[in-house]
């Protein structure tokens, strides 16, 4: 950004050129959002999780002064039709993919009627089975091998894992559950554009070039959709 708008100064003696740092502070209050425009028809959600690096100073920095800065979780739910991403949490290293699945949806609901949500085994759970039948959302689930087929406590777990188990290929098919790509598309598009660590050192910062990215990646789609 500062090298674009010494660019421009050539044309314009009047425009100003902040610093680098006066840049970074002015980027970390705004008030960034995701896509907030509201669906009218139904959406297919896919959620899912991913490792981000603190640091960009590689592996072998790492390895020699045994440094470990830790990662950050991405947790994003992308409308499979669309592709855009709808709701996005950031946490550390240390939070389950699966307490994430309700704020996730929970957002994602602001801005669509969602029908169905599909996640791998990390959110496989009572509690999210019992959220989103309450929501009247379908849950598309991929249970454990070893999972029981009993209620224990969750009636629409316990469907799912009854079917899942008696036929997991045809379950998938039946149910769409290929669909969950579009999460790791989106994962690989942004790690790709935007780079496989944050440069923010705070929480709430790296949280905000995140959704930055996020805003950005929608943006692309956005472009690609009505190219």
């Amino acid at each position: 950004m500062e090298g674009f708008l010494k660019a421009l100064r050539r044309f314009d003696s009047r425009i100003q050129v902040p610093d680098y740092s006066t840049i970074d502070r002015r980027v970390n209050r705004l008030n960034v959002k995701l896509d907030e425009e509201s669906y009218g028809d139904d959406v297919v959600l896919a959620v899912d999780a991913s490792g981000i690096k603190v640091s960009n100073r590689g592996d072998w920095i790492r390895r020699k002064w045994k440094v470990r800065r830790g990662y950050l979780k991405i947790h994003i739910a992308v409308d499979t039709r669309r592709k855009r991403i709808l709701a996005l949490e950031v946490t550390d290293e240390k939070v389950g993919d699966g307490r994430m699945l309700e704020p996730l949806v929970e957002e994602a609901s602001k801005k669509a009627q969602v029908t169905e949500t599909l996640g791998d085994g990390a959110y496989d759970t009572k509690s999210n089975f019992r959220y989103l039948d309450d929501k009247g959302i379908e849950p598309v689930i991929k249970v454990r091998r070893n999972a029981s087929s009993r209620a224990g406590g969750s009636m629409p777990r316990k469907l799912v894992a009854q079917e899942y188990l008696r036929d997991p290929t045809a379950w998938k098919r039946k149910h769409g559950y290929e669909y969950r790509w579009m999460d790791e598309s989106a994962f690989s598009s942004l790690k790709r554009t935007f780079g496989e660590y944050v440069s923010a050192r705070s929480m709430r910062n790296m949280a905000q070039e995140m959704i930055l990215k996020a805003s950005l990646y929608n943006i692309l789609i956005g472009l690609t959709a009505t190219s």
